[in-house]
């Protein structure tokens, strides 16, 4: 995959993005704050761990031994395990969460202990998602596979007409798949796209990280409780879906819901390569926000309800996000550009539902 081929065209934004950027720095310098994260990052990063690692815990320990109880333990790690999917790993990425880039990547590895892998996941979404947002052959996230029909630019099918019914289900399986299987066909494809060049480590040894840590990913968390836990064999393999069913489809809606909707573009380029906007005004055009007034679910979800604050301000801690979002919006109006905002995330999610119906349906 040859990124160089799609560029943004320059200057034709009649200097939106320059005054953001410079209403944004004068925010931080006025409030004498700093762009990472701050004392409440790190209790949120506490909680989130241990709302995954505690029930675990008491789970091997042996102090409950009831099959329902067992049960809750491990649908508290599946909203634990989106929790630092949402919270902590994201931002740590991005390199926004500390000002120490060697704690960003401590940090960002809790992915793999959750059965992931961050290199994978720096290529897809800080690289082709946010590189590249709705762009078809380069977003991964509008594609996922021909099962699902999630860009106008992709063929559409007989089943596609129900995909808003079955794609929920789908969208349930998408860490158990990656645990499985994809993310090794992921980096073999990425080798093969020279796109590892991007992460400085050989493929080698890639590989050798990726299998170590789904070697100890499974011996922790099924080898230790089928050994351990007081229920047959078949009851943890059900209650280790379960747990990734909930991870899987909490990440999923929240970010299909800022980007597959009505209001979102999907822009193609040109014969040339170039793309109809310039990259801030791409971020608006294809990116949506939801719930601006709920606290506590922006606080979960780390705040990835501004999904416009974070596609224009990714290298800025979430926690920053409710207070940068009124400067967007104010500075998009003056400038005449897109805002889209729903009021709510039920709303949010209904027009996801809308945009799949569409999408199953109708060619464009």
């Amino acid at each position: 995959m040859d990124l160089k081929k799609v560029k943004f065209p320059k200057g034709i934004d009649t200097g939106f993005i320059d005054n953001v950027r410079a209403r944004v720095r004068e925010y931080f310098d006025e409030h004498h704050i700093s762009r990472y994260g701050n004392a409440g990052m790190v209790w949120k990063t506490v909680f989130m761990l241990s709302l995954y690692f505690v029930p675990y815990g008491i789970m091997v320990s042996g102090l409950i031994q009831d099959l329902w109880m067992l049960l809750a333990g491990w649908i508290l790690m599946g909203f634990g395990m989106a929790g630092i999917g949402l919270s902590i790993m994201h931002d740590a990425n991005h390199r926004s969460y500390s000002s120490n880039q060697a704690s960003n990547k401590f940090i960002g590895s809790v992915l793999n202990l959750v059965g992931g892998f961050a290199p994978n996941w720096q290529i897809q979404h800080n690289t082709l998602h946010h590189g590249f947002t709705n762009i078809d052959g380069y977003d991964e996230d509008i594609d996922p596979g021909n099962v699902l029909r999630l860009s106008p630019s992709k063929p559409r099918y007989r089943i596609h007409r129900y995909q808003h019914i079955y794609a929920w289900f789908l969208y349930g399986l998408m860490t158990f798949t990656w645990v499985m299987d994809k993310d090794f066909s992921q980096l073999n494809r990425y080798r093969k796209e020279g796109l590892l060049k991007l992460l400085n480590k050989s493929y080698p040894r890639l590989l050798s990280e990726l299998i170590i840590s789904k070697i100890l990913y499974f011996a922790y968390i099924l080898a230790i409780p089928i050994l351990v836990l007081p229920v047959t064999w078949w009851w943890i393999l059900i209650m280790f879906f379960i747990m990734h069913f909930i991870c899987g489809f909490t990440l999923t809606i929240i970010f299909q819901s800022a980007h597959v909707v009505p209001t979102s573009a999907y822009p193609l380029p040109d014969k040339e390569g170039e793309l109809p906007d310039s990259w801030a005004i791409h971020q608006m055009m294809t990116t949506a926000d939801f719930s601006p007034n709920s606290r506590i679910f922006s606080w979960y979800i780390g705040g990835l309800n501004y999904q416009i604050e974070h596609h224009l301000f990714p290298n800025i801690c979430h926690v920053h996000y409710r207070k940068l979002s009124s400067i967007v919006k104010e500075t998009a109006r003056e400038f005449g550009v897109p805002y889209h905002v729903q009021p709510n995330f039920i709303r949010a999610v209904w027009s996801h539902g809308k945009m799949l119906k569409h999408l199953g349906r109708f060619d464009a």
